[in-house]
């Protein structure tokens, strides 16, 4: 079968995968292609990566269109992404309603699962956050890294560790089977991020990379949106 090539930030996985057999039935194309850290899926299309379709953060999408790897007439949001806490399922959740309380959870945790600290949204987030509550050394050692928030959260899925804890986008978080959303950051350390797919200015199927941007855009797809983790940019 041929195949729509895309290279994504995880938060859009589950999102895509629940539209592609929609995308295949309209197209005859099936979707291949890479989903990980989005600074990471960049600098793979900077090296020439043979790609379609992109999804990524706003602002790395407003970068590539500048450097003439997007169709700047392509480019739309999908929608906002909030970074949140994960547990196994079956695991009390841990709830942080301030930046005190976050500040205790990650502590009391022996493992905390992240995505890459230097070129995925939610991990710089992650590190921030850590340096900002003044415990960046004191997690040190229990801090799991992974090159994204999906293997991450399989990971953390699978952990015989006693009290482990993840922390990556909401949506990698919901599409893992056996770990549980256990709430979003609290007011000081949140982070919500908007994704946004455009088409590759090298594109070899670029009607059909326009026609599944239409596709995860579209108001018949904010239900499935909804369910992935994303909110609509106009939600408060």
């Amino acid at each position: 079968m041929k195949t729509l090539n895309i290279l994504s930030g995880g938060a859009a996985q589950g999102l895509v995968r629940s539209l592609a057999p929609a995308f295949e039935a309209e197209t005859g194309l099936g979707i291949a292609g890479d989903f990980g850290a989005v600074g990471a899926m960049a600098d793979r299309l900077r090296a020439g990566v043979a790609t379609d379709i992109v999804i990524l953060t706003a602002a790395l999408i407003a970068t590539l269109a500048d450097e003439g790897l997007v169709l700047r007439s392509s480019i739309a949001d999908i929608g906002r992404v909030e970074t949140a806490l994960a547990v196994r399922a079956g695991d009390p959740l841990a709830r942080a309603e301030d930046p005190a309380s976050l500040r205790t959870v990650l502590l009391a945790a022996d493992a905390i699962f992240v995505p890459d600290t230097k070129a995925s949204t939610a991990g710089i987030h992650v590190a921030k956050v850590l340096a900002q509550l003044g415990i960046t050394d004191a997690v040190a050692d229990r801090l799991k890294v992974f090159p994204n928030g999906a293997t991450a959260m399989r990971h953390l899925a699978e952990s015989r560790d006693k009290r482990p804890i993840g922390c990556t986008q909401s949506t990698e978080i919901i599409s893992t089977p056996g770990v549980v959303l256990s709430g979003t950051l609290p007011p000081g350390c949140a982070l919500a991020t908007i994704y946004t797919a455009a088409v590759t200015t090298r594109a070899s199927a670029a009607p059909q990379a326009q026609r599944l941007i239409a596709l995860l855009t579209s108001t018949d797809a904010s239900g499935l949106r909804s369910q992935a983790g994303f909110i609509s940019n106009t939600t408060s």
